[in-house]
């Protein structure tokens, strides 16, 4: 018998499956030492409403009805996040207190200093304003990291609900947002 042959049937052996590997943790669906099929996450977009997990292992879409159901509560959430966030700009603008005015020196033409004043404004730590922001903060993120995982589902009814909600509540609420630049944006 060739040693090659011998090495490599005893690493065949050594990495098959054992009835002795049992991990207590797993699931009934996914005990990996019996030859049960493991549940894999489909890595491609499919267009399924059969099988769809929705964020939580009790949350199952199986008939066309829930799945229809869900892309109407996953468009309404995406939008809520884009309201959400121009919600927070609002509110930030309207609590802004403590208005100082800064001179700051800049070179100027032909080696002069020029100075330009800039105002800074600013919220005190412990207020309400801040303390409300930083809750609405938190809801951003979590809403934020949902549509993520949603969208990580790889399934484009799902796929097209975020990003159909997510430009529906742009177009309706972004459109009185004065400045463009977002520093509040997550997972985009």
């Amino acid at each position: 018998m060739n040693d090659s042959h011998h090495m490599d049937h005893g690493m065949k052996n050594s990495m098959a499956p054992t009835s002795e590997h049992h991990h207590p943790t797993t699931s009934p669906g996914h005990n990996h030492g019996d030859g049960m099929m493991m549940m894999m996450m489909d890595m491609t977009f499919h267009f399924s409403y059969e099988h769809v997990p929705l964020l939580f292992s009790g949350l199952m879409i199986n008939t066309p009805g829930e799945m229809a159901g869900a892309f109407v509560a996953v468009f309404f959430l995406a939008m809520f996040y884009e309201g959400l966030k121009i919600a927070r700009e609002s509110l930030l603008r309207k609590s802004q207190v403590s208005i100082r005015y800064n001179s700051m020196p800049v070179p100027g033409p032909n080696g002069t200093t020029l100075m330009e004043t800039h105002k800074t404004v600013g919220q005190q730590m412990l207020s309400f304003p801040h303390l409300l922001q930083t809750g609405l903060h938190v809801i951003q993120v979590v809403v934020s990291y949902f549509l993520m995982l949603i969208f990580m589902t790889y399934n484009g009814y799902l796929c097209i609900a975020v990003a159909a909600g997510a430009g529906t509540g742009y177009f309706l609420f972004s459109w009185k947002k004065a400045v463009v630049v977002d520093i509040t944006e997550h997972c985009h």
